[in-house]
């Protein structure tokens, strides 16, 4: 079985910090380009980074230089350090992992980070 448990969301003040944690179970993580997509209230899910097992990165043009996306595969896990967060931030977190040959696609349940004063 398949899960993909997030961590670290939270309520923060408009520019500081926070660090989401993703640990897989029940996949080759090795095979897998492992991200992190936000949801806010009426907007569509939407990339907010992502790592391919090669090194190769790609965010949102709205975290670049802001948030960091890492991945530790001998722990299975992908985090995502966010710094200099914004109420525009506000957002629940989804952890995802995609097959790079398959295309099998996996969510975790959600973190909601709220970023408010």
């Amino acid at each position: 079985q398949v899960q993909l448990v997030e961590s670290g969301g939270g309520l923060v003040q408009p520019g500081g910090s926070l660090r989401l944690s993703c640990a897989a179970s029940g996949i080759n993580f090795n095979l897998y380009i492992v991200g992190w997509y936000r949801q806010a209230p009426g907007k569509q899910r939407e990339l907010v980074a992502r790592s391919r097992n090669s090194g190769s990165i790609n965010y949102a043009d709205s975290v670049k230089g802001r948030f960091t996306i890492s991945r530790d595969n001998a722990k299975n896990t992908v985090y995502l350090q966010m710094n200099s967060l914004k109420p525009e931030d506000t957002a629940v977190y989804y952890c995802n992992a995609e097959h790079e040959v398959l295309g099998n696609n996996f969510w975790g349940q959600g973190t909601q980070v709220t970023v408010s004063s």
